[in-house]
């Protein structure tokens, strides 16, 4: 079976989901974001306001290319790693990408009160959610399986990932 990627813009579950995932499939959970933290001895905050995103999304593709070489694992990614085709095409050749969704509200209470968002740091976080989900809406599209976070458990979604994952592989 190929590796799971989650993808999805922040809040929408990607690191609960990836858990359940990874307890229920005995499979490692790499988180993309984590694995930076660790290889750069820095935060993603630290990351993005010292060296700026352009810099950032070219750590996160070499990142990225280094876990998608792992073979049954669950694979979660920061929300802006859709951003660029050579992350998707690299990622879809190892696994079955699976977008997770939420509203901008749902999306704004799971984050509003992290300050480890370095895209959130505006004076209207919920517009600038709604600004950033339309321009990456197109990006998300791209994923094999879409599905919406917000009336289900982190369980359920987990359970419907490997349900439809079958029928993919």
């Amino acid at each position: 079976m190929k590796n799971i990627v989650l993808t999805g813009f922040m809040g929408t579950g990607k690191t609960e989901v990836g858990r359940e995932l990874s307890n229920m499939l005995g499979w490692e959970l790499i988180d993309v974001d984590e694995e930076i933290v660790k290889s750069k001895k820095m935060s993603i905050n630290d990351l993005f306001s010292q060296l700026g995103e352009p810099v950032f999304r070219d750590i996160e593709t070499d990142m990225i290319r280094a876990v998608a070489a792992h073979k049954k694992s669950i694979i979660s990614t920061g929300g802006g790693a859709v951003l660029r085709q050579e992350n998707i095409d690299v990622l879809r050749e190892s696994g079955i990408i699976v977008c997770l969704t939420a509203s901008p509200e749902t999306i704004l209470k799971r984050t509003g009160s992290n300050d480890e968002r370095p895209l959130l740091k505006a004076e209207n976080q919920l517009e600038k959610i709604k600004e950033l989900l339309d321009f990456r809406k197109s990006f998300y599209k791209k994923a094999d399986i879409v599905i919406d976070t917000e009336p289900k458990s982190p369980r359920l979604i987990a359970e419907e990932i490997i349900e439809r994952v079958k029928w993919q592989s």
